[in-house]
């Protein structure tokens, strides 16, 4: 007896069959998962390198704190002869070189905002969020980049301007270091730690303010202008300000004279660090809860 197929009565559809149901987790696209960051670096590192802007800062600083270091190298060595005993000691050759740092911080902190302000102005944040719409992931990647990129530039400058100027001093018969000193290393790769908290510093406020010319405008009062009046703020404010200021704490990783009433070296820096990281934290609150 054959077996013939079974049709179904008239009037019924056949029933598709039900798919198995899946029982592991759920798929998820590469936006969900950990590799993401990889790839949100690896974007950021591209932004980054294709910015006209970051070879003119990085190039233009090196070629300012070069030239700047010779200058003061050779005019603090032809004047050491004349100084008075009590000038002599407390002649700085680590702080003559490293001189250009107030213009680099300004630099590296203009690379750290234009890290995030220039996709507000072309508006590609919006194409940056859809990509990957983890936000601390994108601000993450943005300052894990910048500081791969600042904290290389700024031990460069440092070490360039300390070896010119060091050179100049030398020639000019004053008090020199040499690279070997503990006293130079602390200054090279300190200064290059505090100009890469500079970026971070000017990517958070570009994260906050998203405009590139009200972040150079803070950037300047920051770092610059406030550091310029506090010798002549009144008593105890300007003793707090030259003492606690983050940028003049900071700044007192590259000079070799310690100032008994200043803070020291590395507590200097470790307060600037701090101020950053609060400010970055900030940043991230807001990057999260605005819209783009």
């Amino acid at each position: 007896m054959s077996r013939t197929a079974v049709r179904p009565r008239p009037g019924r559809t056949a029933k598709a069959p039900v798919p198995a149901r899946r029982t592991g987790p759920e798929p998820s696209s590469p936006t969900t998962r950990g590799a993401t960051f990889r790839h949100s670096l690896h974007a950021e590192w591209i932004k980054i390198r294709t910015m006209r802007s970051t070879p003119y800062l990085i190039l233009g600083t090196l070629a300012f704190c070069v030239g700047l270091a010779a200058l003061n190298g050779s005019s603090a060595g032809s004047e050491y002869a004349d100084l008075s005993p009590a000038d002599r000691a407390v002649f700085d050759p680590l702080a003559t070189s490293l001189r250009g740092y107030l213009l680099a911080q300004i630099a590296l902190g203009l690379l750290g905002g234009m890290v995030i302000t220039s996709e507000y102005g072309a508006r590609t944040i919006v194409s940056t969020l859809t990509s990957v719409p983890h936000r601390a992931r994108v601000l993450g990647s943005k300052a894990v980049v910048l500081v791969g990129v600042a904290l290389p530039a700024g031990i460069a400058v440092s070490l360039a301007g300390f070896l010119v100027g060091q050179a100049s001093l030398s020639g000019a018969g004053a008090p020199h270091l040499a690279l070997s000193d503990g006293m130079a290393l602390r200054g090279i790769l300190g200064g290059g730690l505090y100009l890469a908290l500079a970026g971070l510093f000017g990517l958070a406020l570009g994260t906050v303010i998203r405009s590139t010319t009200a972040t150079v405008t803070t950037l300047f009062g920051v770092l610059l202008i406030v550091q310029a009046f506090a010798p002549a703020l009144p008593g105890g404010v300007g003793e707090w300000v030259s003492t606690y200021w983050p940028p003049i704490a900071g700044g007192q990783i590259i000079t070799g004279y310690r100032d008994p009433e200043l803070l020291g070296p590395w507590a200097g820096l470790g307060v600037m660090a701090g101020c950053v990281a609060v400010l970055l934290a900030a940043a991230f609150v807001v990057f999260r809860k605005r819209d783009a």
